[in-house]
């Protein structure tokens, strides 16, 4: 016999080690039954009007026959029988074994969405080739690092080039509002590849930027033990398309590579691609997108905010937030977006000429400061015309003026967020994380008119929810343009490119995925698709 029970509390110093007796005590069950007890899921209740608290979702598996209670079920606690433990799907995709075809399947791109859908076609039997334009992890962070030390800029190994994506270079959060049977296997895959095996629990679950890199690193092994090729400073320059189904591609404008599948998962900040993908006449479209700053506070300051007089307690993880505001009058959205607890701010240009800015944290987050982007949505009548890379044009603009304001050597322009609320001018900026460095300037600059005044309107919201999130020491950085993809690789029900067959685009540079977990995701679509297409059996 399984019994779900949710809403299981343990006080702030309570061990979890205490579950299993407060399950006897609440159940009534007799003295000496032995019960298996398993942590579904686990989450932290720090509303500030209370003592914060962490909550569990758990299983119980009792003796057959053993008499229990539930009459007396606290408020807020639910209990239920199951058939048998209700855990996240944690088997890899799995179909019948054919022959490969003449020509193997490529896949692009070495992020999320590509490193899953290889993983699922090499689970099947069908290892592909997968191409990286940038770099593998140990040169790549040669790269990254010679950059916010030197202001170096690599065009082709960055933040967002590279083994792992732009998400090797981040908080390596895994939350996702994607309700999709293989969330649990993406998460157990990267646990067994090194991950902290709290993931499969935390209903917050990050990995840190320094585990995610282990985590790559192994995954890449894992991909060619299981027959996958991996080519590393493989740029896809050109598509070969005949009558409108694709027959091939070229790397690195010299090397013809024929195949009919091909899984495009290349990320947004490939320009060059989308431009090339528009000239080869494959179906783009506008998408709306976001743009904002990046705001840094002590993380003292929102730990107290959080967790008022339980700030400090070594049991509570450094606090976060998510704050969202609407503007009515301006039929606008101000949000918080990517939030680093004990984090830092980066600098992670992806061109020369332009500064970016994301957030990224180790997995301990032990940094004395949080941040988070703060964005207002752009719509795409923002954009000024149609064309499907309009948006890409629109934060290229705002991506070079904030290059002009640091001073022009990627250093980011900076301001206290008081300053920027008061329309002060020459204010000085207190210490930062960010890397390279900063430039005080006026962030009025470096964004469209409406999305300041968006910007204001929403940090009042931001106050009025959480008092104290405005406050002198808090440091805004721009820009922050890189929230979702402006364009989207239009597809059609097989997953495939509606003018081209034999492309399947995925994830965040396709246009339908945001994070790691909803890219991989995505990615396993896609290798869904293609099986189908390759006429496979989706189910052994």
């Amino acid at each position: 016999m399984v019994l779900k029970i949710s809403g299981l509390t343990l006080s702030v110093g309570e061990r979890e080690e205490l579950l299993s007796a407060r399950v006897a005590s609440l159940l009534s069950l007799p003295a000496g039954v032995e019960t298996d007890l398993q942590v579904i899921r686990r989450s932290i209740d720090a509303r500030r009007a209370r003592p914060p608290r962490f909550v569990y979702l758990v299983t119980v598996r009792l003796p057959d026959g053993t008499p229990f209670s539930i009459d007396q079920i606290a408020a807020g606690m639910t209990v239920t029988e199951e058939n048998d433990t209700p855990v996240e799907k944690q088997t890899a995709p799995a179909g019948k074994y054919v022959p490969v075809p003449t020509h193997r399947p490529v896949v692009v791109g070495c992020g999320p969405a590509g490193l899953f859908a290889s993983l699922a076609l090499a689970g099947r039997g069908i290892p592909v080739l997968l191409l990286e334009r940038g770099k593998a992890v140990p040169e790549r962070l040669i790269d990254v690092h010679a950059f916010w030390d030197k202001g170096i800029l690599n065009p082709e190994s960055h933040v967002h080039f590279g083994e792992g994506g732009a998400g090797t270079f981040s908080d390596g959060k895994l939350t996702s509002r994607v309700k999709n049977p293989y969330t649990g296997w993406v998460k157990r895959v990267m646990a067994d590849m090194g991950a902290p095996s709290d993931i499969l629990i935390d209903a917050r679950p990050h990995i840190g930027t320094d585990r995610l890199r282990e985590v790559l690193v192994n995954l890449r092994h894992r991909l060619v033990e299981m027959g996958c090729e991996i080519r590393f400073g493989s740029l896809v320059t050109d598509f070969t398309i005949h009558g409108g189904r694709l027959t091939g591609i070229v790397v690195n404008g010299s090397e013809e590579i024929p195949t009919d599948q091909l899984i495009l998962a290349i990320g947004q900040s490939a320009d060059d691609t989308y431009r090339k993908l528009a000239k080869k006449g494959i179906a783009l479209g506008p998408k709306p997108f976001a743009v904002g700053l990046r705001v840094e506070h002590l993380q003292e300051v929102i730990n107290r905010i959080q967790y008022g007089r339980w700030a400090g307690h070594p049991d509570l993880p450094p606090a976060d937030y998510f704050l969202t505001a609407k503007m009515k009058e301006r039929d606008r959205s101000v949000y918080s977006f990517c939030m680093c607890p004990g984090g830092r701010v980066i600098g992670c240009s992806a061109r020369p000429g332009g500064v970016i800015t994301n957030g990224m944290s180790s997995f301990r987050r032990d940094s004395p400061y949080a941040n988070s982007a703060v964005v207002v949505n752009i719509r795409i009548e923002d954009l000024g015309g149609k064309d499907p890379l309009t948006g890409l044009a629109f934060r290229r603009h705002w991506e070079e003026q904030a290059f002009l304001a640091g001073g022009g050597d990627y250093y980011a322009p900076a301001q206290r967020l008081t300053d920027f609320l008061e329309g002060k001018e020459g204010g000085s900026v207190g210490r930062t994380s960010f890397l390279p460095s900063i430039r005080k300037a006026e962030l009025k600059d470096v964004l469209p008119p409406f999305v300041v005044t968006a910007i204001k309107s929403g940090f009042a919201e931001f106050e009025r929810k959480m008092p104290g999130f405005i406050t002198r020491e808090a440091t805004l950085f721009g820009v922050e343009t890189r929230t979702s993809s402006p364009v989207r690789i239009v597809r059609n029900e097989t997953g495939q490119s509606t003018t081209t067959t034999g492309l399947f685009p995925c994830g965040e540079g396709a246009g339908y995925a945001g994070g790691i977990i909803s890219s991989a995701l995505d990615g396993i679509r896609a290798a869904e698709h293609l099986v189908v297409a390759l006429g496979r059996c989706l189910h052994a």
